[in-house]
């Protein structure tokens, strides 16, 4: 009999969702809840506001955050899964520290992206006490993003990124250092194919058609000229500018498709080692790529200023 595959061990959500608990915490979550046909509660993943909702729950719950809001039309991240992404990162970390999990502020990671939510810097600031720089090119995102962490009163860097072309030139400073880079990438080539994708997923998901994007997002979150492979590419281009100011590189991977490509693009760039982690979802797979120049002596050397 197949077995649905586990979040991280770590992750706070592998169980589910725990909906009693929610609602005791977020009251305003109840008026979204309903029942699946075993009599589960559940909420509608295609509303919007349910989703935020419960997204405002799982913070709350779990990582400590009294306020969280976003904008219409920004994209509303599942929690589990971005969570996920840095809970393995950590192991990613401790493979080069005799396999002690990193805490503490003394370990810095750069957000590529970081979104409307600021999901990536809240929960992972949470989890491990990390300190997080999250990068935005959006301005409308990036004020979201201030106004999140103003609120929570957290101690989080923002900046944002002002040439579209970019991706660490212009926010990584002379004298930054980085424990670990993170990127969720636009994974499409066009708004078009953004929108096929999704209804791809709740066709998938048996909800019939939507005209909704997927949580939503702007441009920016969900697709760029030449899709998931030119950004990380680019990414992996510039990453070279910076190989003595970051430990480890990484990023998702939508497609597994695009691996083996990635897997050449930094053959040329002439890593001193790669990773490929796969990361099981629920019904899916997915996957970060992890880079880094320092041989192993450097990287059990490196220190941050």
């Amino acid at each position: 009999m197949a077995t649905t595959p586990k979040l991280h061990p770590r992750n706070q959500h592998s169980d589910g969702y725990d909906f009693e608990r929610l609602v005791a915490q977020t009251p305003e979550l109840e008026s979204f809840t309903t029942r699946n046909p075993t009599g589960q509660a559940t909420i509608d993943f295609q509303d919007v506001n349910a989703v935020r909702m419960l997204n405002r729950a799982l913070l709350k719950t779990h990582y400590n955050i009294d306020f969280w809001d976003i904008p219409n039309g920004y994209l509303c991240p599942p929690i589990p899964g971005r969570v996920d992404y840095i809970h393995y990162l950590a192991d990613l970390l401790a493979d080069g520290s005799s396999q002690e999990i990193p805490r503490g502020r003394h370990i810095k990671a750069l957000d590529i992206g970081t979104g409307a939510s600021l999901v990536y810097p809240l929960t992972g600031q949470s989890e491990y006490g990390w300190h997080f720089t999250g990068v935005e090119i959006d301005a409308g995102a990036l004020k979201s993003a201030t106004q999140i962490r103003d609120v929570n009163g957290l101690n989080i860097t923002l900046r944002q990124q002002n040439n579209p072309k970019d991706i660490f030139r212009g926010v990584i400073k002379t004298h930054d250092t980085f424990h670990v880079t993170l990127c969720n990438p636009p994974f499409h080539a066009s708004m078009k194919q953004a929108n096929k994708g999704t209804q791809r997923k709740w066709a998938g998901l048996g909800k019939g058609h939507s005209s909704k994007l997927n949580f939503g997002g702007q441009n920016a979150e969900l697709w760029c000229p030449g899709g998931e492979i030119k950004f990380i590419a680019r990414m992996v281009e510039q990453s070279m500018e910076f190989a003595d100011q970051c430990l480890w590189f990484t990023s998702l991977v939508s497609k597994k498709d695009n691996v083996q490509t990635l897997r050449r693009i930094l053959g040329k760039a002439k890593v001193a080692d790669l990773k490929i982690v796969e990361m099981a979802q629920g019904q899916k797979t997915s996957r970060f790529i992890a880079w880094t120049y320092m041989n192993k002596k450097q990287r059990a050397l490196f220190s941050v200023g």
